[in-house]
């Protein structure tokens, strides 16, 4: 029996999960308002990942939640990091399915109890914190709050595992486990390069060389977008009032001045149009 994934977001992470769910046998929904611009950025995904291009008919995309949802057996939503987005998809999606359908959130950082709070579910929801691109990050963070029937905990493992991942539960806290940790070292590597303590290329270059790390924390934060690692500092720093999770100075700036890193073309480094640094 074929397993319907719904994903709502043709964003990186969307694409890379349904990617990675063709290739793993599974047919996949894809919600996005621009239907015909989800379908092309797909198309050039599929053809960089020959395995997932065989099931390229197993995908279809939708241009609204309802027509993504309709009859699937997993609804995963992968949406930008925002409290607000996040609840209303939700809320839209409560209302169509079942109480035993399995809703997961693909967020690295905010709560799921209080996304499901938020968007006054009746259903249960649980966290799926996977890495960009999924099928070579090989994890994903589960994140059951409490009084999630372990029916619906095994099924979301079960999901995991047939994506390839390792499945790491974690406890329902701001940032879980993996956000803290990177938030942690890429917010101090910024306070070093703020401080004028060195250049980003030799902080980078101390974690690569010196820490066996396959990329340092500036360039990481480049790769994955400042906008989003502001975005993620300030949750933190507003959920716990740690000072490591206060955003620099530099940071805010970057954003501000629209230099949001690799999709940006600039950030702590350079990028050219392919995403290579320069």
């Amino acid at each position: 029996m074929l397993i319907t994934l719904a994903i709502l977001g043709p964003g990186k992470l969307g694409l890379s999960l349904a990617r990675q769910a063709v290739a793993s046998g599974l047919c996949v929904r894809l919600a996005g308002r621009d239907c015909a611009h989800a379908e092309a950025r797909l198309a050039r995904a599929m053809e960089r990942w020959p395995e997932a291009l065989d099931g390229a008919q197993r995908v279809r995309c939708c241009a609204d939640i309802p027509s993504a949802i309709e009859g699937a057996d997993i609804v995963l939503e992968a949406l930008p990091e925002d409290m607000d987005l996040k609840a209303r998809a939700w809320e839209t999606v409560d209302g169509l399915v079942g109480s035993d359908a399995l809703c997961l959130a693909g967020t690295s950082s905010l709560s799921i109890a209080r996304i499901r709070q938020r968007a006054g579910m009746k259903g249960w929801l649980q966290g799926f914190h996977a890495f960009v691109p999924v099928h070579r990050m090989k994890v994903v963070e589960l994140i059951s709050p409490a009084g999630v029937p372990e029916p619906l905990r095994q099924r979301a493992r079960d999901l995991g595992e047939r994506l390839g991942l390792r499945v790491v539960p974690v406890a329902d806290q701001a940032g879980f486990a993996a956000s803290r940790m990177a938030m942690a070292q890429g917010l101090e590597a910024m306070r070093l390069l703020e401080s004028g303590a060195a250049k980003a290329d030799d902080i980078d270059a101390l974690l690569v060389l010196g820490y066996g790390h396959p990329v340092g924390p500036l360039e990481l934060s480049d790769r994955v977008g400042l906008d989003l690692r502001l975005a993620i500092a300030r949750e933190l720093y507003a959920e716990t009032g740690d000072l490591r999770f206060r955003p620099p100075r530099i940071l805010e700036d970057l954003v501000g001045s629209g230099r949001t890193g690799r999709s940006a073309g600039q950030g702590f480094y350079a990028w050219d149009g392919k995403g290579n640094r320069q």
